[in-house]
């Protein structure tokens, strides 16, 4: 369930526990020590400098400063145990955004910890208006202090704790209404054990008192003074959890960390251990079986269709059932897809049980995919049932019970406890898993072929169909390729796979520049007629105002556009770079643009606007997370979306930002996007991430959804602006109001999913925004989506 504002992060449902108010306290606080080791105001750290890596704390039990990733050019500002052979982490700062080598810390009294780039660019700082910042200091408990002249504490690192919690340190409940970025504090696990960034289980204390570990139901855990650990009831009676005795705190580190699979383990290490001998020793694990104690909706700890199972140290071991494969081969955790072609109702063919077979599995089960139950029944009725049902991929037969499952599965579990197996529904013909239409498979189980296009023709198909499709994918292949091999300038071609043309040649193609189908940010857009051993119709933009000494940077951002490969962004087929002119040709579209489309009396239908919803979602999550460079792209709006004759979408623009003089035109002021579709940060000096694209998907997503313009001053005040109108209809449960007279949305049940989803896209604060990816689970509905809060409270 994704609801940010409480901390339930998806794809997981977070458990509340009926429990006393209380906070979490580790080991006793030891004295602080006296700051021989202070950082004054300029001291600085340099990412990659081996001269000084760190600043130590007096003892050298830990270390604040940069520590490389398994990306050798990306470093981590981070404290650590310095004097373990393992230097474990126990915080962390920049975790989604990894600084690059040459990076620079500095201490400055205004901003206190500073991380830029080596081109200047804020990338991490450690607070705003901390007042004059005098000296930091790394003391013996893993706490670095950040004080003014007067000794007086104006951030410390325990204030906001990442995965791991230290003695001494107290995680304090969320106050109602309060957020991370406001003060609130939680412990947030990595994306994977080698990955900083933001990952899928939370541990934290809400407004109530309770403690919640997402999807996992665990009672109120309290550390004493000794280190053990008890369940507080609400009687106020201790149960003791912890086995056998801790070891002292005086010759041993203690440590509690929510691991990435998000099992929260006490750890000790001694601290005179110098050799392999000295790992980490569990004391306590949460919960005790994280495969079968897990409650709530969602992937679970090993991802969606994958099968969990507990290891000795507790800790889940994930793997994919028979005929699946991981979705990524380097993530056991990220789930798995099947590598057959499954069942869907939308087949045209009709099936009967004698097509199929069943894959048999001891003792597993994926409980909360369930979707009709039948009793009593025996095996075979199971199967038949199941058989006979297009919706039906996976079966589970337990004592004369039987439970039907659809894809994708989750929270799946092998262990004694299920008692029961399940099967696996596969055809008879082995056949392998063809590549689905735009609606037969969701998100996650996409074909993603990055090397190349696979051409899959039925035998299905009539002779004539047949014959004419070859012939059109020869000459699209034939004269693709033969466009390359026009010699080209070696130093005006940006990559292989993209033709430089000249300006003349352009020039002629588009008759002069005679025929204007779009005008955009980024310039004007012609008609143009390429001949390529046959006419091929294109769209030339040519680039108005490029940024001053932009050359470079032009063929660099070339390069990086000719590189993406997805059917929802719009093709790059060349490009002119001579003299003063920079010229794109990309592949025309005649549907022309959806603003087009989406503004008129005759609208697009309710079915076709939601597939063009997730076409746009799917080209912007493969910019965001895809790309071998991370593209974004700062303009999503109605007129950069482009329609192909299905009317799919095809996202325009991508990557041009950074090629834009600011000052460009009346639609920008200091930033780069259009008003009414830019997200905040851009207005508050705030470090601008994907999350800006996520904002404006939520404003087209709602445009979409209304069939309406964001801002429009011809209707009431209080429907003029849109997002406001949205949430205002949402609150009070009137969503129908925003699609009037569209029967075919009101009797949708995606709609009210798809206006919660824009919601939560348009949050003012960036943390609240889902990522693009997570966006498209809650779009399809494989993610549960929760109430979303005020999109504006800063505002408000």
């Amino acid at each position: 369930m994704y609801n940010p504002s409480n901390f339930t992060n998806p794809p997981a449902m977070a458990s509340s526990l009926a429990c006393l108010p209380f906070f979490l306290l580790l080991l006793p606080c030891l004295l602080l020590a006296q700051n021989t080791g202070n950082i004054g105001v300029g001291d600085f750290l340099s990412a990659g400098d081996n001269r000084a890596q760190s600043w130590l704390s007096p003892s050298g039990d830990f270390a604040f400063g940069f520590r490389q990733l398994e990306k050798k050019d990306l470093y981590l500002l981070a404290i650590w145990y310095n004097k373990i052979p393992d230097k474990t982490i126990v915080w962390y700062a920049n975790g989604d955004e990894p600084a690059p080598a040459r990076s620079k810390l500095e201490l400055t009294a205004d901003r206190g910890l500073v991380i830029t780039s080596p081109q200047g660019t804020e990338i991490w700082k450690s607070g705003v208006n901390l007042g004059d910042a005098a000296n930091g200091f790394m003391n013996d408990t893993g706490n670095f202090i950040l004080s003014n002249s007067a000794s007086e504490i104006l951030w410390q690192s325990f204030d906001r704790p990442t995965d791991t919690l230290l003695p001494g340190q107290i995680m304090k409940r969320l106050s109602p209404g309060q957020t991370l970025e406001s003060g609130g504090q939680m412990l947030s696990s990595r994306l994977t054990e080698t990955n900083f960034s933001r990952g899928r289980f939370q541990f934290r204390l809400i407004p109530d008192g309770n403690a919640v570990l997402n999807t996992n139901n665990l009672p109120t855990v309290v550390f004493n003074e000794s280190g053990y650990l008890y369940v507080l009831r609400e009687s106020d009676k201790r149960e003791l959890l912890t086995q056998g005795r801790v070891v002292p705190a005086a010759e041993n580190y203690h440590r509690l960390t929510l691991n990435f699979d998000g099992v929260l383990v006490q750890y000790s290490h001694p601290k005179n251990s110098t050799g392999n001998g000295g790992d980490w020793s569990i004391i306590r694990s949460m919960p005790e079986n994280i495969c079968t104690d897990l409650v709530g909706l969602g992937a679970g700890p090993c991802g969606f269709n994958s099968v969990c199972q507990l290891s000795t140290d507790q800790r889940p071991i994930c793997s994919c059932p028979q005929r699946f494969s991981l979705l990524d081969p380097n993530d056991v955790h990220g789930g798995c897809r099947p590598s057959f072609y499954t069942q869907f109702c939308e087949e045209d063919v009709s099936n009967s049980p004698e097509d199929f077979d069943f894959l048999e599995l001891e003792n597993t089960d994926w409980p909360t995919s369930d979707y009709e139950k039948y009793t009593p029944y025996n095996i075979e009725e199971c199967q038949k049932a199941c058989s006979q049902d297009c919706f039906c991929n996976v079966i589970v037969f337990r004592e004369g019970q039987c439970w039907k499952k659809k894809l994708p599965l989750s929270n799946g579990r092998q262990d004694e406890k299920v008692n029961g197996k399940a099967f696996i529904k596969v055809r008879k013909d082995n056949s392998t898993r063809r590549e689905p239409s735009s609606r037969s498979l969701p998100f996650p189980f996409e074909n993603k072929n990055k090397d190349g296009l696979v051409l899959t023709v039925s035998v299905l198909l009539g002779g004539s169909v047949l014959v004419n499709l070859v012939l059109s994918f020869y000459s699209f292949f034939f004269y693709r390729n033969k466009s390359k091999r026009i010699p080209q300038s070696p130093e005006r071609a940006a990559e292989s796979n993209l033709r430089c043309f000249s300006y003349k040649e352009l020039f002629i193609a588009t008759d002069g520049f005679k025929e204007v189908v779009g005008r955009g940010s980024f310039g004007i857009v012609y008609k143009g007629i390429l001949e390529m051993g046959t006419k091929v119709p294109v769209a030339v933009k040519k680039l108005d105002k490029i940024v001053e000494e932009g050359e470079k940077e032009f063929r660099t951002e070339v390069r990086v556009i000719g590189q993406t490969h997805h059917k929802n962004l719009v093709q790059l087929v060349g490009f002119c770079d001579e003299g003063q002119h920079r010229l794109l040709v990309y592949e025309f579209l005649r549907n022309g643009t959806l603003a087009n489309f989406l503004f008129k009396e005759a609208k697009l239908s309710w079915n076709q606007r939601t597939q063009i919803a997730f076409g746009i979602a799917r080209g912007l999550a493969y910019l965001h997370e895809e790309c071998s460079t991370q593209i974004i792209h700062c303009d999503i709006k109605p007129q950069n979306i482009l329609l192909d004759d299905h009317y799919d979408a095809k996202i325009a623009d991508f990557g041009l930002a950074k090629l834009l003089l600011l000052d460009q035109s009346q639609t920008f002021t200091a930033i780069r996007g259009t008003k009414g579709y830019v997200a905040p940060e851009w207005f508050r000096n705030m470090p601008v991430t994907v999350k800006a694209d996520v904002y404006s998907f939520g404003v087209l997503l709602l445009e979409i959804i209304c069939g309406r313009k964001c801002v429009d001053t011809e209707v009431s005040s209080e429907r003029a602006i849109l997002i406001d109108w949205a949430y205002d209809c949402y609150q009070e449960g009137i969503i129908s109001a925003l699609v009037e007279n569209d029967e075919e949305a009101m009797n949708d049940m995606k709609l009210e999913r798809f206006v919660k989803v824009a919601i939560w896209c348009i949050q003012e604060d960036p943390a609240l925004r889902p990522t693009m990816k997570m966006a498209i689970l809650m779009l399809e509905g494989i993610v549960q989506v929760t109430a979303p809060p005020c999109p504006c409270p800063f505002t408000t």
